[in-house]
C-alpha cells in the first residue's frame, strides 16, 4: 500500500490498482469459523463518506479528494455531449444531462466528492433576473440592476418551483453514488451574484458594483439581502434533496478591500450559514473565494466548516492563519496538472504534508482548466487516494 512520509517529499507508487479503496455495494467476506471457511454477504456500509468525516474534523486515514469543475470541458465524454447539446443552459438545466455530466468523473476517477453539474447563476431566472450563458462570452444579464426600483423587481427564490430538476438530480446522484462518496451541492455568494447582475456579466474592474457600493450602499444592501435569503433557502433545498455538503462560491468578494468585505460580503455569508445551521446543523458548508490571501483570517468568521484556499497561498501558512477550528480545502495550482506525473506527485505530497493530518480536503486551488490531460487527472486521483497519514 502506498504511504506518505511527512518528514520529506517522497514518491508514491502509481502502478497499483486502488479499486480496493472503494466501497462495494455488497462486499463479500471469507470468514473462518471453527476451522471451516464460510462465505458471508454484508449489506451496504452506511458509514459517512470520507469527505464528510474530514470536514467535521473526525479521524480519517487520508485526505479525501475531489476537483472543482471536475465535471466539464476537459473530459472527452463532456465534449461529445456539447456537440449534441451546444447550449450550456440546456446541459445544466436538463435533468438527464445534469445527472449524466455529474456522474462522468465519478465513473472514471471515483473522487471522494461528486458535485452537482450546475452554475451559480442558475437561480437568477427564478428571481426575475433574465440571463444567458453564451459560448465565448460567458454570462449575460439582459437587464442589469442599476437602481432601487430594479432591486424591488427581484423576487425571492423558490427552489422547488423554479429548479425542481436540481432537487431531482441530487436525489438521483445520492442513489447512484450510494454513499461511496459525498454528493456536493453549491451556490453563489450574495456579493458575487450581485456583481454579475449589476455589472451585466463578467467584469474586469467591477466599477459598476463598486459605484453602487460606495455611492448607493442602501441599494446594494437591499440586493444583497435578497440574495442572502434566497441562497440560504437554496442550500436548505439542496440538503433536503440529497446534498451532503454544500460549497459557497464567493468568487468576486476578493475584489473588495478587507474593510469593504466586512460590510458587503461577510455579514451576508454569516447570515446564510447561521440560517442553514438552524435547520441543518450537521451539514458541512465550504467557502471558496479565489485570491483570498488578504482575507484569510476573516473567512472563518462566516461560520463555515471548511475554507477552500487558492494556490497563491502557501498551504502551511494558510492553515496557520485560518486557525485550528476550521478545516481547509485545496490548494494545488490547476496548472500543475499539465506537468509530468512525477511533478504532480511531488505537489500532492507537498500540499498534504503542509496541510497536516486531518481536517483537510485535497483539491485544486481553482477549477480544473480546459485542455487538462485526462490521464494526468487520473494520475492525480490515483496518487491522492493512495496516500495514508
Amino acid at each position: 500500500m502506498a504511504c506518505l512520509n511527512f518528514s520529506s517529499v517522497s514518491t508514491v507508487s502509481t502502478s497499483m490498482n486502488f479499486a480496493h479503496l472503494r466501497v462495494n455495494k455488497k462486499p463479500r467476506f471469507l470468514c473462518s469459523v471453527a476451522g471451516a471457511v464460510a462465505e458471508q454477504t454484508k449489506s451496504l456500509n452506511v458509514s459517512e463518506p470520507l469527505l464528510l468525516n474530514a470536514a467535521r474534523g473526525k479521524e480519517v486515514d487520508r485526505p479525501p479528494v475531489w476537483l472543482m469543475r471536475q465535471a466539464g470541458r476537459y473530459m472527452k465524454s463532456y465534449q461529445t455531449l456539447c456537440e449534441k447539446y451546444p447550449s450550456f443552459r440546456e446541459r445544466s438545466e436538463n435533468l438527464d444531462l445534469v445527472v449524466e455530466i455529474s456522474l462522468q468523473p465519478w465513473k472514471v476517477f471515483k473522487p471522494d466528492g461528486v458535485i452537482l453539474f450546475s452554475d451559480i447563476l442558475t437561480p437568477l431566472s427564478g428571481m426575475n433576473i433574465p440571463f444567458d450563458i453564451v459560448k465565448g462570452k460567458g454570462p449575460i444579464i439582459f437587464d442589469p440592476i442599476t437602481s432601487a426600483a430594479d432591486v424591488e423587481e427581484v423576487t425571492e427564490f423558490n427552489p422547488e418551483a423554479s429548479v425542481s430538476y436540481v432537487g431531482e438530480a441530487l436525489t438521483i446522484l445520492r442513489e447512484e453514488v450510494n454513499n461511496e462518496a459525498a454528493v456536493l451541492g453549491f451556490v453563489g455568494a450574495p456579493f458575487t451574484l450581485a456583481s454579475y447582475v449589476v455589472e451585466g456579466g463578467s467584469s474586469k474592474h467591477f466599477t459598476k458594483i463598486k459605484r453602487m457600493a460606495f455611492s448607493e450602499p442602501k441599494v446594494l444592501h437591499a440586493l444583497l439581502q435578497k440574495f442572502a435569503t434566497s441562497m440560504a433557502k437554496y442550500i436548505q433545498f439542496q440538503a433536503d434533496k440529497g446534498a451532503q455538503a454544500v460549497q459557497i462560491f464567493d468568487s468576486w468578494a476578493t475584489e473588495l478591500s478587507p474593510v469593504d468585505f466586512e460590510e458587503f460580503s461577510l455579514p451576508y455569508l454569516k447570515q446564510i450559514v447561521d440560517t442553514v445551521k438552524q435547520t441543518h446543523p450537521d451539514l458541512p458548508l465550504i467557502l471558496y473565494a479565489s485570491g483570498s490571501g488578504g482575507l484569510i483570517e476573516r473567512l472563518p468568521l462566516t461560520g463555515v466548516d471548511v475554507v477552500s484556499l487558492d494556490w497563491t497561498v502557501d498551504m502551511a501558512e494558510g492553515r496557520k492563519r485560518l486557525g485550528s477550528d476550521v478545516a481547509v480545502q485545496g490548494n494545488i495550482d490547476p496548472g500543475v496538472l499539465f506537468g509530468s506525473k512525477e511533478f504532480i506527485t511531488e505537489r500532492i505530497h507537498d500540499t498534504v504534508r503542509k496541510a497536516g493530518k486531518g481536517k483537510h480536503i485535497l483539491n485544486l486551488g481553482h477549477g480544473i482548466v480546459v485542455g487538462t490531460p485526462e490521464e494526468n487527472v487520473a494520475h492525480f486521483f490515483e496518487v491522492a487516494k493512495g496516500l495514508r497519514y
